[in-house]
């Protein structure tokens, strides 16, 4: 069965007895009461997930089975001389719920890398389409073509007991987090780079490896896959891209076809999209501006000017962070440390002093601080990767750990399909009118 997957079943088995017995004990208790603007407006504030992997704190920002991003910094296992965590150590932790081993690594590391095959019908498939289309519509495409090698798919149809589902979601999961960086790599260097393909180095780490087959041998490119595939792994279940692969997942579909749904999502402008649009914007308020490294008072002005002009800006503001998001910290600790004299870095920590106080002299914004969209692109640039409209595909690449690793878990846990009810206006009326009890009271 694999060391990994014998440690998973034996969490599971406990993990499901637990839930079961809370549900038995106190399934009927409120965890809070659910408002008429928290229906129309979002669902923001409604608890209606469980996400073991992560939780996200409006406070502390993200953590991971407990752990900090900086805590995650310091205990994860390091490539040899690296200083920045493994992306399979947090899957590792994700998945088991403990903090794993070298040797856990080194062996993710190599099980990943025998996985890695991609067929080539995959690659048929993106040659299909144009090439001026975009990046995230490639990525997509090339998932969907990869679920002909879904074993959840096969032995469902040849009647697995649902006891088994969670066997072959992980298979799937494993399979397809170890074909991704090629996928990416290809998509990367077919648009951007003339089709002169990488072929991936089998020594590599998991994310080492996708900055070799992108054209990046830089080994503090390296060092930053090794922080972006980490930081952006998961933000708890709430958000689209995890809930689109929740709920898509609860239907029984593999986690190819979930993974595709959550990567339509990712690749919406309010959610993954975002880090594209952030160093967008900061290359037109340069240009605008006319230099290269606009001062603080500079920004300012260009911030008031957008948001004037009915926009946002783009990086600042979440859904349920209230303070500097703390993988914005972590980049911009990564920027200081490798290119601390970079004008476009500079300039990103230049619009970090100017805009919070500019949202924040609105009276309205309640987050007037950047979340991880805001820095990622301009450490990107640095290196040579200038081609924006690529950051959503590492974004997914990355999210696929977080999201996968929770799939595991739904079907081991044997969550049900997901069917929350809804209601329409006129109903919501005549309730407030005291004519109906939609809500049961």
């Amino acid at each position: 069965m694999g060391v990994l997957k014998e440690r998973f079943k034996a969490k599971l088995e406990v993990a499901g007895a637990e839930i079961k017995e809370i549900l038995k004990e106190h399934g009927n208790k409120k965890i809070g009461e659910v408002t008429l603007s928290q229906i129309y407006q979002g669902m923001r504030g409604m608890t209606g997930l469980v996400s073991e992997t992560s939780l996200l704190d409006s406070q502390d920002g993200i953590r991971f089975r407990g752990y900090s991003i900086s805590e995650l910094q310091e205990k994860l296992p390091k490539a040899k001389n690296g200083h920045e965590p493994l992306p399979e150590g947090l899957f590792y932790l994700m998945l088991i719920g403990e903090l794993p081993t070298e040797e856990d690594v080194a062996h993710l590391s190599s099980v990943w890398q025998r996985r890695s095959h991609v067929p080539n019908h995959v690659f048929a498939a993106i040659e299909a389409l144009p090439i001026q289309a975009h990046p995230m519509t490639q990525f997509v495409v090339a998932i969907m073509a990869l679920q002909t090698e879904s074993n959840f798919s096969r032995l469902y149809s040849e009647g697995m007991n649902k006891k088994d589902y969670w066997s072959a979601m992980f298979d799937d999961s494993m399979d397809l987090i170890a074909r991704l960086p090629r996928v990416a790599a290809y998509i990367y260097r077919r648009k951007y780079k003339d089709g002169q393909h990488i072929h991936p180095n089998g020594l590599l780490d998991w994310a080492g490896n996708l900055a070799h087959m992108l054209g990046y041998d830089d080994e503090s490119f390296r060092e930053l896959m090794r922080l972006y595939m980490t930081i952006h792994a998961d933000h708890e279940g709430g958000n689209v891209s995890a809930h689109t692969t929740h709920l898509v997942g609860s239907a029984l579909s593999d986690p190819y076809l979930s993974l595709a749904a959550g990567m339509n999502g990712l690749a919406g402008p309010l959610h993954g999209l975002a880090n594209q649009e952030v160093i967008k914007w900061i290359f037109e308020m340069r240009e605008d501006l006319k230099t290269d490294l606009p001062d603080k008072e500079q920004i300012t002005e260009y911030v008031k000017k957008t948001l004037l002009e009915g926009k946002v800006v783009p990086g600042y503001g979440h859904a349920v962070l209230r303070k500097t998001d703390p993988r914005f910290t972590a980049q911009m600790e990564f920027g200081k440390k490798h290119m601390p004299d970079d004008p476009l870095v500079q300039t990103v920590w230049n619009i970090y002093e100017a805009v919070p106080p500019v949202l924040q002299s609105l009276g309205k914004i309640k987050n007037p601080w950047p979340n991880v969209d805001a820095h990622s692109g301009a450490l990107l640039v640095h290196f040579g990767m200038v081609e924006y409209e690529f950051y959503t595909v590492l974004f997914g690449v990355s999210r696929s750990l977080g999201v996968l690793a929770s799939l595991c878990w739904d079907r081991a846990l044997g969550f049900p399909l997901e069917r929350p009810k809804s209601v329409t206006t006129d109903l919501v009326k005549k309730w407030i009118k005291g004519e109906d009890t939609i809500w049961g009271d």
